[in-house]
């Protein structure tokens, strides 16, 4: 007997229209939001705290120029003197509301102080002190119930103390010591985020779950004093600061990620300590715009949806899903997003076997050798995604495919190499990038060029390359960095030069084709190497992607010729995919398996051609019936 089923098939659903990512739903961008005009402060000043909420908002303390007890609440629309702190002082923080607020911390030249202070909606009163004294911290909660966190003493601290509404009471550091950090969150679920540590501005982003910190992921900018807001640890707002110099820029977090959004209409930098409201709804006032303070106030309202939202009233896009659409009269099917590379912005500066961090919209490209005679350059440019500038050079001009490594356009490490090719005159200097400068470092054990590099500024490894003099020889020697110095660990089973590189860390690597010609593939998981399964397509000098379990490698040289292939990694075994335009080795990039960019190389003659690799959340396909 025949089922139903047989007889009748199955139902397919229709659609009116293919289903879209719905965090892009909202045209151009899906955290979008503005910055309008809000009303000034009665007094310019900044490094003062600030509490409450988007309607409901407190000042106090700060600068203006001299430190100053002055104390404004806001009611949405103006700010109004209201009684005076009872300590003046500056480089303070501020959690709660206005009708209970708290301070604490903060500067009198030339001292720290420890004092804090509650506001019953009328008064100030003093209450006991903070465990250390220190300036410029933060912090969030409520009067009753806070976290303090971060600051300064007479060098930079990880000291995290809770306040229970009668006392403060020292709990477990910061992994980060720092000061000039962003907070949001409430004493037992917060988020810590940029700030200054040694020896310049980070990124790095910690979680508080109510007894420890967890580092997550990094701003796409890390700076100091900048301005923050979010009652929550899971979705918050940082905006301002210093990159340096003075900056506008307003990053959004979603409790996985940073996004940049749209910039304040002022650059500045000391803003408040504390936050006042959300990641939807927040104030930006006071700060310096160097130089003198301003009053200005700026009002953040969020009109977007975080990609952790409901998908409202967008169509889903499952990954399987079979469907028919009655406006194109075609049935479709939903396939995992495919890949592809495109044009982006040209480098200011054809080269070939330059430094390289970050990924698009925030790569930073130094360094290289820009043609014959093959003499190294020093100029460094940075990428927004658009197109390349050109900011501060290297202090000493080389090249050395494919080294370098750091998080974005902010953080970067330029490691030794070479200043004329094919690797003689090779200066030992590493340096050191903050976002506007180049500092020299601490120098590397084993002096190699054209060596692997991967990591961030301060959690990176170097391996492989051809070094050190005398003798330029291939060398399988690895070195991790920790921000400040370099220890020699295990070499690579396969001694070899131009090896690529994953994004990994000290404990987790990728090294992938070398010089002689090799398709050798190693995986370092903090103590030692391991050899696993060699690219499809042997070559040195292409661009490395991703982290150990899931990377790529573009481009590449054979010697002759020069690759155009892209190759996946997945943990096991490399897959041939979407191949670069223009085939080329000796390129600097970098990014994950989803976002990343190859800038210059060498085809033939030096170019400075950018490529930008992205993979969609999903991919339709139109399913042939006939």
């Amino acid at each position: 007997m025949s089922e139903y089923k047989g007889i009748k098939g199955f139902q397919v659903q229709t659609r009116t229209e293919d289903p879209v990512p719905f965090a892009q739903a909202i045209e151009n961008n899906p955290y979008a939001g503005a910055w309008s005009s809000g009303g000034n402060l009665n007094s310019d000043k900044s490094m003062h705290a600030m509490g409450g909420t988007y309607t409901a908002a407190f000042s106090a303390g700060g600068s203006n120029p001299s430190v100053t007890a002055n104390h404004e609440q806001y009611n949405g629309t103006s700010w109004t003197e209201v009684a005076d702190l009872n300590l003046a002082r500056n480089q303070l923080a501020g959690t709660g509301t206005t009708p209970a607020s708290l301070v604490f911390g903060g500067s009198v030249h030339p001292n720290n102080k420890n004092e804090t202070e509650v506001w019953n909606g009328s008064a100030w009163t003093e209450v006991n002190n903070l465990n250390t004294a220190r300036r410029l911290l933060n912090g969030g909660g409520t009067s009753t119930a806070s976290l303090g966190f971060g600051g300064y003493t007479t060098t930079y601290v990880a000291n995290t103390e809770s306040w229970d509404g009668t006392s403060w009471t020292e709990v477990n550091d910061l992994n980060t010591a720092r000061q000039g950090l962003g907070a949001a969150g409430i004493s037992t679920a917060a988020l810590g985020f940029g700030g200054a540590a040694s020896p310049g501005n980070v990124g790095n982003t910690e979680s508080w779950n109510g007894s420890s910190w967890t580092e997550v992921s990094d701003l796409g900018t890390g700076r100091r004093y900048a301005g923050s807001a979010g009652s929550v640890y899971t979705a918050a707002l940082f905006f301002g600061g210093e990159d340096p110099p003075k900056s506008a820029k307003t990053e959004s977090w979603d409790g996985s990620s940073w996004t940049e959004v749209a910039d304040l209409a002022i650059a500045r930098t000391g803003m408040a300590g504390g936050g006042a409201g959300t990641f939807t709804q927040a104030l930006a006032s006071g700060g310096e715009l160097v130089p003198g303070n301003t009053n200005a106030t700026e009002e953040w309202t969020f009109s977007g949806i975080q990609p952790t939202d409901p998908a409202a009233a967008y169509a889903d896009a499952i990954v399987g899903d079979f469907y028919y659409n009655s406006s194109t009269g075609q049935f479709k099917n939903v396939f995992t997003g495919v890949g592809s590379w495109s044009s982006g912005g040209s480098l200011n500066s054809s080269r070939r076997g330059a430094y390289s961090s970050g990924s698009t919209p925030s790569g930073l490209v130094s360094g290289g050798f820009p043609g014959s005679p093959p003499s190294g350059t020093a100029i460094t440019e940075s990428y927004n995604g658009t197109s390349f500038t050109e900011v501060a050079d290297l202090n000493t001009a080389r090249g050395s495919p494919p080294s370098g490594f750091g998080a974005s356009n902010t953080a970067a490490i330029a490691t030794t190499g070479s200043t004329t090719r094919p690797g003689t005159g090779m200066p030992g200097a590493v340096e050191s990038w903050n976002g506007s400068s180049w500092t020299e470092v601490a120098e590397r054990n084993t002096n190699t060029s054209q060596h692997g590099a991967g990591g961030t500024s301060t959690n990176g490894m170097a391996f492989g390359g051809f070094g050190p003099p005398p003798g330029f020889s291939h060398t399988g020697a690895a070195e991790t960095w920790n921000g400040s110095s370099w220890t020699e660990v295990s070499d690579l089973n396969t001694a070899g030069r131009t090896t690529g590189s994953s994004n990994g860390t000290t404990t987790a690597m990728l090294a992938m084709g070398r010089f002689p010609i090799s398709g050798n593939t190693e995986s370092w998981d903090g103590s030692s190497w391991t050899e696993v399964a060699d690219l499809n397509t042997a070559r040195f000098a292409g661009g490395g992607f991703g982290i150990y379990t899931s990377a790529l490698m573009a481009g590449g040289d054979s010697d002759p010729p020069q690759r155009a292939n892209t190759e996946q990694w997945d943990g096991t075994s490399w897959t041939e995919i979407a191949d670069i335009a223009t085939a080329r080795g000796a390129v600097a990039g970098g990014g994950t398996v989803t976002e990343g960019f190859i800038a210059g190389g060498y085809s033939g003659s030096y170019v400075s051609i950018t490529e930008e690799w992205e993979v969609p959340d999903f991919t339709i396909k139109t399913v042939t019936t006939s």
